[in-house]
């Protein structure tokens, strides 16, 4: 009897191991060497033809939907800036690469699609749908903090829509606000997914456990976990800038950091 309990006090504590690993502290210093590794798997196998392909469609399509109704211009922007809502989504195949990467297998680009053999896709699908929610819940949360704001202010087309917004008094309360509002939601995305999606990957566990780990990752590392957010924000600004063109190199180096950024928060 005593060996029974032993034996199943043993394998709780072997479960609880997985399903809470140990969370390491972390410096800014691993957030560069982290950066570093991701431009070597991106020079290793080059995806930016692949983001290209997913972001002009999107940003194209925005653009012509918000051009075609006039009501659609003021979540243009939120739209936009949320896609990094969606971002870990769109990386799932840098960290797949990563992942095969690091266990020596010669890659090229097609073996971003492995992500679809993986065991773990019902969790990994819970979890985007979660973030889809979150994009969601942001364009209706933005709509009201412009009808509380700009909506009183008349303006016809994009053009007018951006001269109300930096020359009124209300355009630049949505403007503040609404950026206010939209680092909020980030640093939700952030601490729900910047180990989540990595962990689905590399581990049998379930979407609440890779959450937590997220969480945990953060609570135990918040000034470096939001020196991160900033890194990554400032790294997608300045990607979009030239025609959102440098995004197509942007995320997936993105992609391939956070992999590595996971293997040093979880050990």
């Amino acid at each position: 009897m005593a060996y029974r309990m032993a034996a199943n006090q043993a394998a709780m504590n072997h479960d609880r191991s997985v399903a809470m690993p140990e969370i390491r502290h972390i410096t800014v210093h691993d957030l560069m060497d982290a950066l570093s590794m991701g431009v070597r798997d991106f020079m290793a196998a080059p995806t930016q033809l692949l983001f290209l392909g997913l972001i002009y469609p999107i940003v194209g399509g925005l653009a012509a939907a918000a051009a075609a109704q006039n009501d659609l211009v003021p979540l243009l922007y939120p739209a936009l800036a949320g896609l990094s809502i969606m971002g870990p989504i769109a990386a799932l195949g840098m960290y797949e690469l990563s992942r095969q990467r690091e266990m020596g297998v010669e890659i090229t680009w097609r073996n971003a699609l492995d992500v679809r053999s993986s065991g773990q896709i019902m969790p990994i699908a819970w979890l985007g749908a979660m973030l889809l929610a979150v994009f969601l819940v942001w364009l209706g949360v933005a709509e009201r903090i412009y009808i509380a704001t700009l909506a009183s202010q008349p303006h016809d087309g994009i053009a007018s829509f951006i001269n109300a917004l930096i020359s009124t008094r209300e355009g630049m309360m949505m403007f503040i606000i609404g950026n206010g509002v939209g680092f909020l939601f980030a640093m939700l995305v952030l601490t729900m997914t910047v180990v989540s999606f990595p962990m689905l990957l590399d581990r049998r566990v379930g979407v609440l456990d890779a959450m937590v780990t997220s969480a945990r990752a953060v609570w135990r590392n918040p000034v470096t976990m939001a020196v991160w957010g900033l890194m990554v924000a400032g790294l997608l600004l300045l990607g979009s800038l030239p025609l959102f063109v440098g995004l197509a190199v942007v995320m997936p180096i993105l992609g391939h950091a956070t992999w590595h950024l996971y293997r040093k928060l979880v050990a």
